[in-house]
């Protein structure tokens, strides 16, 4: 099985145990007289069932990221702390250069006081879009290699 399949996999289990959490929790009680529309314990015992595949699929993730070698000498592990860095620097300088820019309207009198910015905001936004570039040139490597890698037991 390729790691991207696996992914997948993971993605919905998760899923399914969203669902069975709120089919458990809408199950659990009950007027007296009335029957459940189903039955809660079968639910529960079927989300933890669900759970020990998902924690053993988690498992050989992880060590598939940590063992896998991909282009540029990192493993995937690496790529996706890189990534994830990534989304985060770009969210700081999108958020300073927002702040910096100011709202649209400007002074409405003149007896208000001027708003000067403490930062370029041109380059913050030419910095931003850099990142944007290599956060998206990273994700393709990411998304190349799921579809490259085999997953490990």
């Amino acid at each position: 099985m390729k790691l991207a399949e696996a992914l997948a996999l993971r993605a919905d289990a998760a899923r399914r145990v969203e669902q069975l959490r709120s089919r458990v929790v809408g199950n659990a009680r009950h007027q007296e007289g009335e029957t459940p529309v189903e039955d809660a314990a079968a639910l529960l015992a079927e989300a933890g069932e669900t759970l020990d595949g998902l924690e053993s699929l988690i498992r050989r993730i992880n060590r598939t990221n940590a063992q896998a070698v991909i282009d540029g000498g990192g493993t995937l592990t690496d790529a996706l702390a890189r990534r994830d860095v990534l989304r985060l620097r770009h969210s700081v300088l999108t958020s300073a250069a927002d702040a910096a820019a100011g709202p649209a309207a400007g002074r409405q009198m003149r007896s208000e006081l001027r708003m000067f910015s403490a930062l370029p905001v041109r380059e913050l936004r030419a910095q931003a879009d850099l990142v944007a570039k290599e956060i998206r040139e990273v994700d393709v490597l990411i998304q190349r290699s799921n579809w490259e890698v085999d997953l490990l037991d």
